[in-house]
């Protein structure tokens, strides 16, 4: 498995993979990964050649009153997990990768994103939509693979996805 902290690093390992013919399938995480990640690992695997995971705390999906600090963390027991599934590569980039300074572009799917959980969490869901258009860009993947636990979260990257 390739451990790919950076956006040139994780480009690499997919242009490496798709010139062998691998169709990539891509599983967004925040990390500290449990028994329904590796689901959705196995499930980017039956549509897929190449599973690509990203491990990235997502600072701008965090309100004001919300501890980005206490998020848990343990990246060797995820890479652990991730190697036991068959994972090709992880891109694990770091905040200053993601973001770079100045940047202030957003993604945000309105008709979704301030309603329910998107109207007690102001800005979160802009958060998610920015980052999961950013993962897509930088991986390029064929398929992506989400849980349905937060089915608002889901909803929105669809339609994200579709317009």
């Amino acid at each position: 498995m390739q451990i790919c902290p950076s956006k040139i690093r994780i480009r690499q390992e997919i242009a490496r993979l798709r010139a062998a013919s691998q169709a990539i399938g891509l599983v967004p995480t925040m990390g500290f990964l449990h028994e329904g990640h590796l689901q959705l690992m196995r499930r980017a695997a039956q549509h897929a050649d190449a599973v690509v995971a990203t491990i990235f705390v997502n600072p701008t999906q965090f309100g004001p009153n919300e501890d980005l600090s206490r998020y848990p963390r343990d990246l060797e027991r995820d890479l652990d997990l991730l190697r036991a599934e068959g994972v090709a590569a992880v891109f694990t980039p770091s905040p200053e990768e993601m973001y770079l300074p100045g940047a202030d572009a957003i993604v945000d799917v309105p008709s979704l994103s301030g309603i329910l959980q998107g109207a007690l969490r102001p800005g979160h869901f802009q958060g998610v939509a920015t980052v999961v258009s950013k993962l897509f860009n930088i991986t390029q993947p064929d398929v992506a693979v989400f849980g349905e636990k937060d089915y608002q979260q889901l909803a929105l990257i669809r339609k994200m996805v579709r317009d």
